[in-house]
């Protein structure tokens, strides 16, 4: 029978069957989790290389967790080491009842010896250290300039300043995987903490142009600036900056305007700021027709915005075609409706421009690329070639790249800054690291 392109939340599944992976779709695939579900995470930058290609990798991370019980929640501080590119692997293997406290995955056996040649054996280790947090973590972020600093927005309505330095230089000597169940948690004090904000909050984002520059949102529509002080200190304005009508739910600074951040909210609006126009925004205007969840402002090609809405559409829009006298917005580009559920999170690649990734409510991660065109003579050819009738969907957009499932409940997700082509994603099952082999091609050659 011809090859049939499996639709999510469109095909169904009959009673005897189930979907399979096929491995050769990635060049390098994980799971693993670190205890309670995180709904927030960050990559840490480190200092192994700017330009990472070659397994196995290692990498730090920062996660805040989402315990059953206030006083049950902690930060995570966590290395993944010996990342291999040839994990089999889509989803954690179902557990026995001695496995139960496993923070990764086995592979199985007859492939480790390809993986050694390869890359590294199958298994990563996690080494994991903890510091205690009263309350969930709606958000966590590492400053770009010192990833040790990490800002957190709890659920209990503060935001809090921790240096991590001692957790990551202790994991960086380190290479003994450490059982979760045995890995103490820290009690530290933040080094700074804010009780400013009327509300919970989840906006937050470090300045990629000033160290120690940040603005955080709450669900009472304010957004406070912070300014970096002497003696690990921050002072953070009084004053917040107001002009959204419901809560603000994500925030971005601009990579090339050290001044100028957007926002995005529940009343289905996008506002541009210039700090230094006052508090009220320079721009604002209707993004979605729904809470806009999500936004990502493209570090390689500064003048694209791309925003994602509780409906499960995306846009991209041009910031050149904005104005702010004029009510019609002429600044959208592109509008995506393959997503039947929430956007929980977009990000641009920090290695392509026209590169973005998505994750939703539908159980899905989505890679597109907005440089390809659908060109029928090219797929005549290659259907030549391969002597394949691929019944691929009319109205799949030539745009869509590649689609990853096996995660539930998908909450936020992270190109890796520093390894081409690696993305992470967290959700209520846990963490995947995934790289594509379909993105390989616009990898360089050779690792740096």
């Amino acid at each position: 029978m011809p090859t049939k392109v499996w639709q999510p939340g469109v095909d169904k599944l009959g009673e005897e069957e189930e979907l399979d992976c096929d491995p050769t779709a990635y060049n390098s695939l994980h799971a693993f989790h670190i205890g309670w579900p995180c709904l927030s995470f960050d990559v840490v930058r480190d200092s192994l290389g700017l330009l990472r290609t070659d397994f196995p990798h290692t990498v730090y991370f920062v996660a805040g967790t989402q315990a059953e019980k206030p006083d049950w929640n902690s930060i995570g501080i966590f290395k993944v080491s010996n990342v291999s590119g040839k994990q089999r692997e889509l989803v954690p293997s179902k557990t026995t009842a001695g496995d139960s406290d496993m923070d990764t995955d086995n592979s199985d056996s007859d492939e480790d010896s390809e993986d050694e040649e390869e890359g590294g054996s199958a298994t990563p280790v996690l080494q994991l250290r903890k510091v205690a947090h009263r309350g969930c973590i709606n958000r966590i972020r590492a400053m770009t300039q010192n990833p040790h600093i990490c800002a957190s927005w709890s659920d209990a309505g503060y935001v809090q300043i921790w240096d991590f330095s001692t957790h990551l230089n202790a994991l960086a000597e380190s290479e003994t995987e450490v059982p979760r169940g045995a890995s103490s948690v820290f009690n530290q004090a933040p080094l700074f903490n804010f009780k400013g904000h009327k509300d919970e909050g989840y906006a937050i984002d470090w300045s990629p142009r000033v160290a120690g520059r940040l603005v955080t949102g709450d669900c009472k529509n304010c957004i406070h600036l912070w300014e970096s002080a002497s003696g690990a200190k921050w002072n953070v304005d009084a004053t917040p900056f107001t002009g959204h009508t419901a809560s603000v739910e994500d925030l971005q600074w601009s990579s090339t305007e050290d001044h100028v951040f957007a926002s995005c909210s529940v009343d289905g609006h996008i506002a541009i700021w210039d700090a230094r126009l006052g508090k009220s925004p320079a721009i604002y205007f209707k993004a979605h027709n729904a809470d806009v969840n999500v936004i990502s402002w493209n570090r390689l090609a500064s003048v694209m915005l791309a925003s994602g809405s509780d409906d499960g559409t995306f846009s991209i829009r041009d910031l050149r075609l904005l104005s702010p006298k004029s009510e019609e917005d002429k600044s959208l580009v592109a509008h995506f409706q393959y997503h039947k559920h929430p956007i929980t999170s977009i990000e641009w690649s920090p290695h392509e421009a026209s590169t973005l990734s998505v994750s939703s409510s539908d159980n899905q991660l989505t890679i597109w690329d907005l440089s390809l065109e659908k060109d029928e003579e090219e797929e005549a050819e290659f259907k030549a070639k391969t002597k394949e009738q691929v019944n691929a969907p009319a109205d799949l957009p030539p745009q869509l790249l590649f689609v990853h499932q096996g995660q539930k409940d998908l909450k936020e997700l992270h190109w890796h800054a520093q390894i081409p082509g690696m993305i992470v994603s967290t959700a209520s099952d846990g963490f995947n690291i995934l790289m594509p082999s379909n993105i390989q091609s616009t990898l360089p050659s050779e690792g740096v």
